[in-house]
């Protein structure tokens, strides 16, 4: 699970050089961070380019602590491309759900990896559910199901309230990308692993339900 290959290295590169040039250049990072009235007038490439930029040192340190922990889970069972791209879609699901929800509000902008690495999170509990995490102020290890499932909720309360300075709509929608991407390249999961699956989609279907009604 610790073992760092050379795709997740690649991919805590590119975070670390877009990130450092955005710290030093607010021109480059106010053109390439996620910005409806930006994407509105075109500039679709917002989409992926804001998944590489972050705020400062401990928002991208987190989200690289996050994916060094994790990516090995997704690299073993599909190997490296596969990776990448459940990477690379969750980042964009992360995107397209926060244009979705923001659509109305052309001021509103955001950066971080932090919804492609939360789809690699997810993937990685879909594959091995019953792994055991640790978390702050929790002092007994859980199972991984567990604090998947606890995580989204959370982000649904987030979007709800808009809590904090935090892109809970792009977290959310990469681990929806991260969840479809790895059913789409082992489907076999929703025959050994019904419950599970069916376990890790509430939130999701409760968040459009809350959409539905308006609630959100």
């Amino acid at each position: 699970m610790y073992n760092l290959h050379v795709a997740t290295i690649a991919i805590i590169a590119a975070n670390v050089l877009v990130s450092l040039k955005g710290f030093g250049d607010q021109v480059f990072f106010d053109r390439y961070k996620f910005s409806i009235g930006g994407i509105k007038a075109g500039q679709k490439e917002r989409t992926l380019t804001s998944g590489f930029l972050h705020v400062d040192i401990s928002h991208l340190f987190f989200n690289m602590f996050t994916l060094f922990f994790f990516a090995d889970v997704v690299i073993s069972w599909f190997g490296p491309t596969t990776f990448l791209i459940i990477y690379f879609v969750s980042l964009l699901a992360g995107s397209l759900l926060a244009l979705f929800f923001h659509k109305d509000e052309p001021f509103y902008s955001a950066v971080g990896a932090s919804g492609a690495v939360t789809g690699i999170l997810y993937a990685a509990i879909l594959l091995q559910p019953d792994m055991q995490l640790g978390i702050m102020f929790i002092p007994i290890p859980l199972p991984a199901y567990v604090l998947g499932i606890g995580y989204l909720l959370y982000s649904i309360y987030g979007m709800k309230s808009r809590l904090g300075n935090i892109g809970h709509t792009a977290h959310f929608g990469g681990a929806i990308g991260g969840y479809a991407t790895t059913l789409l390249f082992k489907p076999s999961l929703l025959v050994t692993d019904t419950v599970m699956v069916l376990l890790l989609a509430l939130p999701i279907i409760i968040l459009f339900i809350l959409e539905k009604m308006g609630k959100i």
